[in-house]
This record gives structure tokens, C-alpha cells and sequence, in this order.
């Protein structure tokens, strides 16, 4: 056991090997802790991984913000006053100083500082992602993010629609696919997890999402626009995520992440959505560690409660 009290970051994935961004040792996922100095601590989330922490503290904070100074350079800067969160993961200064929150606003009036208008003015992605109950989204991603934006949403299947000159026209083509089809640029993370309990064929997700990508690029191509092509590629999603993307028995995790004690043995991870196993149950669980962003934990030998009743979960 510890009494570190750390703050969590969120899950990320790093770019695998043989992508534009991807290193050579090919890091895993792994849950990003603040520690009270300031520094970070990774803890890697691959199969096989056992992860017990309590919530050391009530509610969340505020997890600072960027300065974007170009296409692969940005300053985290942590909030100072360890504020408690008010808007998302944020408090109201931190909220109102980040570069990020400019970014969806850039195609309509161009109002960026000069680093961030570095970075949207890269290449861009266009993309249609699928969840694993067949609910989709169109989106975009950055060249240096192109994997790894839907390797962290949690995405079931995902083609590449269109390769835009930079991040103004591909949010025009974003909000015409919207208007057009009626794709929607968000889907919740509670919507995710429920399905993954209970996924959909998976050759069925495949085409349904081809069938997607297909009208999506057939909007743009008619659309008049100019700085960008059509492209047809698939996202390969992580070989992590397949157990959980699979049919199978399993169930929602039935404890809520804001309080008490925690512990489960992960055996696939899907964006931040666990495949996870509970001591003594014998089940398999759809564990969201997203709901741990922006909260306190300590780490160590903790273990989640056995529900009670088992037979109601099924």
C-alpha cells in the first residue's frame, strides 16, 4: 500500500511502430498519474495488468492547460492552485487561458495565437468511427494524431474519408458530412461502455461503418470544396482491443468510480474502456477508467467489492 495521492490524467496510446508518429519499442497504454511534486508517473495498462486504488478525495480537479506552440510541441501547464474542476476537467482560469478550447472555432473566424494556427494549419484526417452497438461518428484527427485519436475514443472499426491541406478545411468538410448524413461529431462515453457489455458481430460493425465512410466521402466529393482529397484506408485497430470488441459474456462494472475501494486484473482495453476481472466473481467486466480523470487515488493492493447477488447480472 501507499499513501501517494496522485491525480489522474486519463488513459493514453502512444503511436505504434510503422505509424507516422509511432516510435520503435512499440509502448502500450498506460494510465498517466500526477504525483503532489508536479512530476508523472505512467502505469502501464497491458493484459495481464493488475490495478488496485482507492479515491483518496470527494469530487474532481482541475488538470491545467496547453500552450500549443506548433505541430508537435505544446507546454502542459499544470493548474497552480490545484483548483477544483468546473468546466470538464478544468477550473474557469485554466479553462479560459488553454489554446485548445480555440480550436473548433478556427474554420469560422481564424481567431488562434500564432503556435496553435501552426499546428490546425498541418495536415488533418477525416474520419468515421463506429462503436461497438453500430453507433458512429464522423471526426477528425491531426497527422501527427491520425491513430491514436481513435485508438483513444474507443473506436470499434474506423475508415479514413478524406486527407485535407489543414485543419480548416477538413472542420468544413466535418460540419457538412454532419449536415448532410446526420453523423454526429460525438458519441458518450456511458453510450461506449454499454455496448461494449454487449457488442454487435463484428463483420456486421465492419460494414456498417464502410456503408458510412462510403456516403460520407460521396458528401465531400460532391461538396465544391477545395484542399483535400478523397482517400480510402482503414484505421487497424489495437490487438488489445479485440477481446473486448468480441462477442462475449460480461457485464458494466457495477461500482461507481468516485468513491471507495478498487481492484480488477485487465485482460483487454479498448480507448479507456477495461475488460476486467474481479477476484473471486468468475465475470468479466466493462470497467470506464476515463471516470478517473481529473480524481485522487492511491495505489495498492485493493480489490473491487463482490457484488452480492451475481445471478442479477445476468
Amino acid at each position: 500500500m501507499t499513501d501517494t495521492r496522485y491525480l489522474v490524467h486519463g488513459v493514453f496510446w502512444p503511436a505504434p511502430p510503422g505509424t507516422a508518429a509511432g516510435g520503435s519499442a512499440g509502448p502500450g497504454p498506460y494510465l498517466r498519474l500526477q504525483t503532489p511534486d508536479g512530476t508523472f508517473r505512467e502505469v502501464t495498462l497491458d493484459a495481464g495488468t493488475r490495478l488496485g486504488f482507492r479515491l483518496a478525495a470527494e469530487g474532481k480537479h482541475c488538470l491545467g492547460h496547453h500552450v500549443v506552440h506548433g505541430p508537435a510541441h505544446r507546454d502542459h501547464v499544470l493548474c497552480a492552485r490545484r483548483a477544483p474542476a468546473v468546466r470538464g476537467h478544468q477550473c474557469e482560469r485554466c479553462f479560459v487561458v488553454d489554446d485548445s478550447r480555440l480550436i473548433h472555432g478556427f474554420h469560422r473566424d481564424g481567431r488562434v495565437p500564432p503556435g496553435l494556427r501552426s499546428y490546425l494549419m498541418q495536415p488533418h484526417w477525416l474520419y468515421v468511427a463506429t462503436f461497438a452497438n453500430g453507433a458512429s461518428k464522423v471526426g477528425t484527427a491531426a497527422e501527427l494524431r491520425k491513430w491514436q485519436r481513435l485508438a483513444e475514443q474507443g473506436a470499434v472499426a474506423a475508415c479514413y474519408v478524406a486527407h485535407a491541406a489543414d485543419g480548416r478545411v477538413v472542420r468544413i468538410l466535418e460540419d457538412l458530412v454532419t449536415r448532410e448524413t446526420g453523423l454526429p461529431q460525438q458519441v458518450r462515453s456511458a453510450a461506449k461502455a454499454a455496448a461494449l457489455a454487449s457488442p454487435a458481430p463484428a463483420g456486421w460493425l465492419r460494414g456498417h461503418n464502410a456503408a458510412l465512410a462510403a456516403s460520407a466521402r460521396g458528401v465531400v466529393s460532391r461538396s465544391g470544396a477545395e484542399g483535400f482529397h478523397v482517400v480510402e484506408e482503414n484505421w487497424s485497430r489495437p490487438a488489445l482491443a479485440g477481446p473486448l470488441c468480441s462477442e462475449g459474456r460480461r457485464h458494466l462494472y457495477p461500482h461507481a468510480l468516485a468513491a471507495g475501494s478498487h481492484g480488477f486484473t485487465i485482460t483487454a482495453l479498448c480507448g479507456s474502456f477495461a475488460l476486467a476481472a474481479i477476484d473471486g466473481t468468475g465475470l468479466e467486466f466493462v470497467v470506464d477508467l476515463g471516470r478517473l480523470k481529473g480524481r485522487s487515488i492511491e495505489l495498492g493492493q485493493y480489490s473491487s467489492e463482490v457484488p452480492a447477488v451475481q445471478e442479477a447480472l445476468f
